[in-house]
């Protein structure tokens, strides 16, 4: 039970602050980064797999809960949290299938490693390729990170939605730059629109069909930056950026009963994500014809860019609008699968 807790705390932490790039210890970073940057890069693009994926799906999510448009400069402000659920296939991954080149699985010891999402067990031991014509050192070797135990990345989500002429609705998404101190920095924007449809095709809908549909766009960046400090003579230029860009285009079918109103969508996603590892790094390193003084530094060593999600979602949801008050709540079957839920404030319809 104390292990779950923290698990939650720390992914909400950073996942509610958007990345969890702490959670690769400093430590093991440094000792990853003591073989080829390259694979350093493998290895970290490994365990974060279930942390970009969720966020990329996570911050595509809560655009809308109605197909309805609301009136002109009628307006809601709602806060929102998804939870991505990590499948199975995303909880570990097999070091051999990396192509490393510097490193490999120290004798004997299990190639399967957990991700960021997988068992809290102890990760593959690893052990450093010697120089041409030296003996592998068994002092060479550590271990890659644990996993944390939680399936679950949960983001939230603070939106303001305002209707304009022409049925149309127009929403934001932003996070100033926040200094989280030793977790670093992050900051985020978003912008969607929806269009009510039967309005633009017959003057007189509402006797025709009795039901609305709508198509919406969304897109959102978040930026985040993360101070290192790793190595055996940190410098304090050490530091990590990413970036996750996620955009999105949904058809959305609701009716309104009253005061609740399901709904349901069908649509595409899509996020890219980014990282860098920035800044000057020294490690010790066995002495050899190429370190003979038994350092070794890198300047900017390692960046990945990469697609998390590109593909189809379908949703159903609900809202429920009592007054000035609204209770949101949806599920979507995806690449990962979330549940999205929430509350929020409006004037008007």
């Amino acid at each position: 039970m104390e292990r779950t807790f923290r698990a939650l705390k720390n992914t909400l932490l950073f996942s509610a602050f958007l990345l969890p790039a702490t959670s690769m210890a400093q430590d093991e970073i440094g000792a990853a980064f003591k073989g080829a940057p390259a694979d350093a890069s493998k290895l970290t693009q490994a365990y974060l797999k279930p942390i970009f994926t969720g966020l990329g799906t996570a911050i595509n999510s809560g655009w809308y809960t109605s197909a309805k448009a609301k009136n002109t400069l009628r307006f809601d402000l709602r806060f929102t949290a998804t939870a991505a659920i990590v499948p199975n296939s995303d909880k570990s991954f097999d070091v051999r299938s990396l192509g490393l080149t510097s490193m490999a699985p120290a004798p004997n010891a299990n190639p399967i490693s957990p991700t960021f999402s997988g068992d809290d067990t102890q990760g593959t031991r690893m052990r450093l390729n010697p120089p041409s014509g030296f003996p592998a050192d068994p002092n060479s070797d550590f271990n890659l990170p644990n996993g944390t135990d939680f399936g679950y990345i949960p983001a939230p989500q603070l939106q303001l939605t305002v209707g304009i002429p022409q049925n149309i609705d127009i929403s934001l998404r932003y996070i100033p730059k926040v200094d989280l101190k030793d977790y670093g920095q992050i900051d985020m924007f978003g912008a969607g629109a929806k269009i009510e449809v039967l309005p633009l095709i017959l003057s007189k809908a509402k006797k025709v069909v009795p039901i609305d549909v709508a198509v919406a766009l969304g897109f959102t960046q978040l930026n985040y930056g993360l101070p290192l400090s790793v190595g055996s003579n940190p410098n304090p230029n050490q530091h990590l950026t990413t970036k996750i860009k996620g955009m999105s285009a949904d058809a959305i079918v609701s009716k309104t009963i009253a005061v609740f109103t399901p709904f349901a969508s069908v649509g595409y996603q899509k996020s890219e994500s980014s990282l860098k590892a920035l800044g000057t790094y020294e490690f010790q390193v066995p002495v050899s014809p190429a370190t003979p003084s038994g350092r070794q530094t890198y300047n900017d060593p390692f960046a990945f860019s990469q697609t998390d999600v590109s593909g189809m979602r379908a949703s159903l949801g609900f809202q429920l609008q009592l007054a000035f008050f609204r209770i949101y709540a949806s599920y979507t079957q995806a690449k990962y699968a979330y549940v999205n839920g929430g509350i929020g404030f409006g004037i008007g319809k």
